[in-house]
């Protein structure tokens, strides 16, 4: 088991690694054929590119924020399920390698991360540990709800990425992938469906993040 101090600090080194250190994938970066043969993107074409994969990083420094938040509510004393917060503390090291990915990509671009990932990550963290706080079901569920939400966001990326960036393309189908299966086990694993209400909220905060993330 682990101690409830030793997840803070835990928690407390993921939050600056996510947000102020390189990330360190795990897997390779994922690859098409098509790379082989990949042409010079125009000037637009890297700038539109690099808007959706900046976005794209915020949404995984969200996914950092939201697994570490809801491990740490896993840990709380008195409400302590060892098994949810490494099966959530699983799913978040694998949300690294995209972190990792968007992020080497945006410098092939020759682009840069949001300005405003601090406050991203302050307020992923905290919808995760309310979600967190209110218990197994739910915390679950709102995984399922987010990767669900993520899924599509990413497939309507793929229809606006440049057809001829494939380094990009590799990236998000890898990523779509995973979500797909992080949501399946979230629900496998006892997650409820959440409120309508509930899941307007948060597509309607995913708006907003994604707008400003995609020029800021």
């Amino acid at each position: 088991m682990t101690s409830l101090s030793d997840a803070l600090l835990t928690t407390a080194d993921s939050a600056l690694r996510t947000v102020f250190a390189p990330a360190r994938t795990t897997r390779a970066c994922p690859t098409l054929p098509e790379q082989a043969n990949d042409a010079e993107l125009t000037a637009d074409e890297k700038a539109l590119s690099a808007s959706l994969m900046r976005v794209n990083h915020v949404g995984e420094v969200c996914a950092q924020a939201l697994y570490t938040a809801q491990a740490l509510a896993a840990r709380w004393p008195g409400r302590e399920n060892e098994a949810l917060a490494q099966q959530l503390e699983a799913a978040g090291r694998e949300e690294t390698d995209h972190l990792a990915w968007t992020q080497e990509r945006l410098k092939e671009l020759g682009s840069r991360p949001s300005l405003l990932n601090p406050l991203w990550y302050g307020g992923a963290f905290g919808l995760g540990l309310v979600a967190g706080a209110l218990g197994k079901g739910i915390s679950l569920g709102f995984v399922v709800e987010t990767e669900r939400q993520v899924e599509a966001h990413l497939a309507g990326h793929m229809e606006r990425l440049p057809a001829k960036d494939h380094a990009s393309r590799a990236i998000v189908a890898q990523m779509k992938d995973d979500e797909i299966r992080h949501a399946r086990e979230a629900q496998h694993a006892g997650g409820v469906e959440l409120p309508m209400p509930v899941r307007g909220m948060m597509r309607a905060a995913a708006k907003v993040m994604t707008t400003v993330a995609h020029r800021i």
